[in-house]
């Protein structure tokens, strides 16, 4: 399987710097190409592909200073991720969607760059030697597992990280639990599961919501690089804070359940459907992130498995028996006439994703078996 490990780089000032110029040439070189496929569209309606741009590279980096000393790798990527970005807006464009054209890239929007392992990069005793700078000191908090292949230096508010994606990462099997579990997520409590356990949303950015108003304000009227720093260095954490809630609540599913089964939510529709104070308690949730750690961290393990069923009436339906049962979304308590049967809406909508996503694996396992 493939995994990124990621760990911060604790740089100097000139290292420090040289990073900085090496993204600003990297995003010089972005808005080039972009430039440059605009003007042939305009001009030719000619569409100037990935190919025939990275032939030009050796041309450019003998007159572009900034460029010349950055690795070659490292500029085929960017030219690459400007081709993956107009392979979205054709995608987007096909299917009726918003298109979103590529825009150009200012300083804050442009904060990484990708090298082949082995071409410009390398770990040598405890430190990361990258091109043109030298070594870096590295926190390798944990052992890389697999064969690295790319190397991504990422800025992150004012700090430096590396992230080694891997290849070949051997599976860590956990003990067999003979359980199985399906997850309703909400916004009032972040999951409600199939065995009555709630996990609470904990309600991160609102946490700091105050906090972010007033150094958002601040930094309205002064628009100073100190108060900039500031309201970064505040939602970094808060995206932390996050990420520490997901991926330990993700850990704790993943060791205590064989099957996880979740509603296969089209949360983009969601968002366009609901007022602005739902859309940030949806974004609060994180609910896409937290179904990719379960599904990473299933196979991961290998002998766990998650798996998405459709939503479609878990939350009316009743568990029990069957019957529709009609609810507003404030209604917080099923209770079927047909059978009696009372809980909690989300307890309800836990079961019958339950049920769904167990009927998906017997029909999958019959068919298996016939073939």
């Amino acid at each position: 399987m493939r995994k990124s490990f990621k760990f911060r780089l604790y740089t100097n000032r000139t290292q420090y710097q040289t990073l900085e110029q090496f993204l600003n040439s990297a995003k010089f070189l972005y808005n080039c190409a972009l430039e440059h496929k605009i003007i042939c569209w305009k001009q030719w309606k000619k569409f100037v592909s990935y190919y025939e741009q990275a032939k030009s590279i050796p041309e450019i980096r003998t007159f572009q200073e900034g460029i010349a000393k950055l690795n070659s790798s490292v500029c085929q990527d960017i030219l690459q991720r400007l081709d993956k970005a107009f392979t979205a807006f054709f995608r987007r464009v096909k299917k009726g969607n918003k298109p979103g054209y590529p825009r150009f890239k200012s300083k804050d929007r442009f904060n990484s760059i990708t090298f082949v392992y082995g071409d410009g990069t390398k770990l040598k005793k405890g430190k990361l030697y990258i091109q043109n700078i030298g070594t870096i000191r590295i926190k390798l908090h944990r052992e890389i597992k697999g064969v690295i292949k790319t190397v991504t230096i990422k800025r992150e508010t004012n700090k430096f990280y590396a992230i080694f994606s891997c290849d070949e990462v051997p599976i860590k099997p956990l003990p067999i639990t003979k359980k199985n579990i399906g997850i309703d997520v909400g916004c009032e409590n972040f999951a409600t599961l199939s065995d009555e356990t709630v996990i609470e949303n904990p309600r991160i950015l609102k946490q700091s919501e105050m906090q972010l108003k007033e150094l958002q304000s601040e930094y309205s009227k002064h628009k100073s690089k100190h108060s900039l720093r500031k309201l970064q260095r505040l939602h970094h954490k808060v995206k932390n804070q996050r990420l520490d809630f997901l991926h330990k609540t993700s850990r704790t599913i993943i060791n205590n359940y064989d099957r996880i089964f979740v509603e296969d939510l089209k949360i983009q529709q969601m968002i366009h459907n609901t007022y602005n104070g739902l859309n940030k308690s949806i974004f609060d949730v994180a609910w896409s992130q937290f179904f990719n750690f379960l599904n990473y961290k299933a196979e991961e393990a290998g002998n766990r498995e998650f798996v998405k069923v459709n939503p479609r009436g878990t939350s009316q339906l009743c568990s029990q028996c069957g019957t529709l049962v009609p609810k507003e979304l404030g209604d917080r308590v099923h209770h079927c006439c047909s059978c009696g049967f009372v809980t909690s809406r989300d307890h309800n909508a836990a079961l019958n994703i339950l049920k769904l996503g167990q009927s998906l694996v017997r029909k999958r396992t019959e068919a298996s078996d016939i073939c």
